[in-house]
């Protein structure tokens, strides 16, 4: 895994998988990345840990019916099939 090219060493990269993207999307710019809103007014999501739908509207976020973190990373946020479930009882 690389940096993502941004200038700091978080560790993973925004091609890592399940909670390692989710912590990494999570930190990356100092954490303000986390709180933006994704292009084209989201991604509509399904939760991988409840199966709920929702519309996954910022970087990160949570399943609004069982609070299930999810993730994407800015070059692959074009496609729900790169959203990235942290895992049961991951909270930010």
């Amino acid at each position: 895994m690389g940096g993502c090219g941004c200038g700091h060493s978080a560790g993973a990269g925004p091609y890592a998988e399940g909670r390692e993207l989710v912590e990494f999307v999570s930190r990356a710019h100092g954490g303000t990345l986390k709180n933006e809103r994704l292009p084209n007014g989201g991604l509509q999501a399904v939760c991988q840990g409840c199966g709920a739908g929702f519309l996954l509207a910022t970087f990160v976020a949570s399943c609004p019916a069982c609070g299930g973190v999810h993730a994407v990373s800015p070059p692959r946020s074009n496609d729900p099939a790169n959203i990235q479930f942290a895992g049961e009882g991951f909270r930010l």
